[in-house]
């Protein structure tokens, strides 16, 4: 009963925190940016939750404690050290001021006005949208299992998935990015306890800190270890499941670079930016977003680390594989109740408000970027008297009528995903953000420093990121989804200034425009 009223109780708060934001959200700005006017601590927290969800929780840290041991810690130590400590460094401050100079509210804005084509903004657009989905799906999954978990199967993982779904729709359609940034900062606070408790309460069942290292040390991989994972346990020595970079190294690089530097690419993550209020508010948010990831993705991987102390519902012989996504929610099945229902509450907390970040990202994109690409146009007619301001007040209201029905799309695509999964979690996130991250990364972050950076150079990058996400999915995964995505990142920062140095320049004039921001 404890564990159902306080998630019926969070969930009223979510709900009650939408029909709060309405009045913020009757505009488009108000609608997608909180009226660019949010705060360090709602946007670091907005940053971090939308950044860690249950596919962190649940997915990456079972799987990858489960692979590598405590040396999974390192993942959370990148995560925010790179993903948000130099992403707020590097991209923050010039994000804010360039997409405020050029009036814009997405990531395919950006690419359509910074580099003068209507063609890369419809591009970006679609890649945004197809590629959010197995993200969402994937965040579906991961809280939809531990639900199972904590409340028996007498309530399907169907239930729950769908209800997650519905809920996230009503507060994200009623408030917008207001709403989701208030409630990103309650759930950032119980994800902070929430985290701290859990590794306690496992260490202690394991005799301690020490027992727990000592216990893990003596393991080595078994039988079904190699033939699933043959690669990483190759050359696999007593005690590396506890040494300092585990028992695969190069791997574990791999993953610390699709899920750090990933963040730089993503739209709903980089969309953080255009809505802080000012530098000194950067500066904060910077500090408050880092210290948040080193505690709750740090404490996740650390936690995932002990994967292996639980052997026995590690192995699921029906799939004929390893049930990552099972690891977690069963080392924490054991755990009283009041522990169990604050659980439940860390992990609907990390996936409703990435949820909410992802909906209300793809929603804005298809509204904004495609269904309504002549907003300048008809912004320029308002101001030079062609249009009143009733016919604007009426276009305006128009766009986010259709962002609320567009996040309900996005919602029932993913949810379909969700409910037929073809992947695990991790590999889903794997898919979703290699192909976005390295599509965008590049000539976003070169586009925010360097006038040189063509317009075959951002559709090379396009090309990259998709065309090897895609290819290597079509031919059945033979490089790992993960190990694909950091290819893909790495990639883009080769090809753009490359292919920027042998293809036409823009106009000068353009550029020139564009970055006065910084002047």
């Amino acid at each position: 009963m404890l564990k159902l009223a306080l998630t019926l109780m969070f969930l009223a708060v979510m709900v009650g925190i939408g029909v709060y934001s309405r009045k913020h959200s009757r505009s488009v700005d108000g609608f997608v940016l909180g009226g660019r006017s949010v705060g360090p601590w709602l946007t670091a927290f907005a940053f971090g939750t939308s950044y860690f969800s249950a596919v962190v929780f649940v997915g990456y840290a079972g799987q990858f404690g489960w692979k590598y041991g405590l040396s999974s810690a390192w993942i959370g130590i990148g995560n925010a050290v790179i993903g948000s400590l130099l992403a707020w460094l590097v991209l923050a401050r010039r994000t804010r001021l360039m997409t405020q100079h050029i009036e814009s509210r997405t990531m395919p804005d950006f690419f359509g006005t910074r580099y003068d084509s209507e063609s890369l903004r419809v591009v970006a657009s679609i890649i945004a949208f197809v590629f959010l989905i197995p993200y969402t799906a994937g965040v579906y999954m991961g809280i939809s299992k531990l639900f199972e978990l904590g409340f028996g199967s007498a309530v399907p993982y169907e239930f729950w998935a769908t209800t997650m779904a519905v809920l996230t729709a009503i507060y994200v359609i009623l408030g917008g990015y207001k709403a989701t940034a208030i409630n990103d900062f309650i759930q950032g606070v119980i994800m902070i306890f929430g985290i701290a408790a859990v590794i306690w309460v496992v260490l202690n069942h394991q005799g301690g800190l020490s027992a727990a290292v000592a216990k893990l040390g003596e393991l080595a991989p078994n039988a079904d270890d190699v033939k699933f994972g043959g690669e990483v346990y190759a050359n696999f020595s007593k005690g590396d499941f506890v040494s300092w970079f585990g028992p695969a190294p190069l791997s574990l690089l791999g993953v610390v670079v699709l899920t750090s530097l990933g963040t730089w690419g993503l739209p709903q993550m980089v969309g953080k930016f255009y809505s802080i209020t000012d530098e000194s508010a950067i500066r904060r948010g910077t500090v408050i977003s880092t210290l948040f990831a080193f505690i709750v993705a740090g404490g996740c991987y650390f936690l995932g680390g002990f994967g292996r102390l639980y052997l026995d519902t590690a192995f699921n012989p029906e799939r004929g594989r390893f049930a990552f996504d099972s690891i977690i929610p069963n080392m924490l099945s054991g755990l009283p109740e009041a522990l169990m229902a604050l659980v439940m509450l860390l992990v609907l907390s990390a996936s409703m408000s990435t949820l909410a970040s992802l909906v209300l990202t793809s929603s804005s994109t298809m509204t904004l970027d495609l269904i309504f690409r002549d907003r300048k146009s008809a912004e320029g007619e308002v101001s030079e008297g062609k249009l009143d301001d009733t016919v604007a007040a009426r276009i305006e209201r128009r766009k986010v009528v259709v962002m609320r029905v567009l996040i309900v799309f996005f919602i029932v695509i993913s949810l379909m995903i969700a409910l037929k999964p073809p992947q695990f979690i991790a590999q889903l996130m794997g898919i979703s953000w290699g192909a976005l991250a390295g599509a965008f990364l590049a000539p976003f972050m070169y586009g925010l420093y360097w006038k040189g950076v063509t317009r075959g150079a951002v559709w090379a990058s396009f090309a990259w990121g998709v065309g090897i996400t895609v290819v290597n999915m079509l031919a059945g995964n033979p490089l790992n989804p993960i190990d694909c995505g950091a290819v893909a990142m790495l990639g883009g920062l080769v090809v753009v200034p490359v292919v920027s140095l042998v293809t036409p320049k823009i106009k000068a004039s353009h550029v020139e425009s564009i970055f006065k921001c910084y002047s």
